[in-house]
């Protein structure tokens, strides 16, 4: 079965931030999310999943481990576990970008 924003289960996160479940398994999720300008989630790590963050339209800021990168579209960056992380939207317009976990994250995020 194909999967979409249009099929993929929703949720709302953080301060009106969207997900979508495109791939919701126990050894690996695949999120397509939507931050609004100006939004950020809370610094956190993971025990055991590792993660890739692909920015699919605007551009991104990630803090890793007190490290501020940027990407644009079309760019990406691992976080391995016990990293604490933290995705920011500094822009005038929403993000739209992937978050690849491995195993899933569901019981396996603490703040940092």
């Amino acid at each position: 079965m194909k999967t979409s924003r249009q099929n993929a289960e929703h949720y709302i996160w953080g301060d009106q931030c969207d997900g979508w479940h495109l791939l919701k398994a126990q050894d690996l999720s695949i999120i397509y999310e939507r931050m609004p300008a100006h939004t950020a989630e809370e610094r956190h790590y993971h025990e055991e999943s590792q993660q890739f963050f692909f920015v699919l339209e605007g551009t991104a800021t990630i803090e890793i481990a007190g490290e501020v990168h940027e990407l644009h579209q079309h760019e990406g960056i691992h976080v391995a576990p016990h990293i604490p992380h933290q995705m920011f939207n500094k822009s005038d317009s929403d993000i739209q970008f992937l978050v690849i976990s491995e195993p899933t994250t569901r019981g396996d995020r603490f703040p940092a």
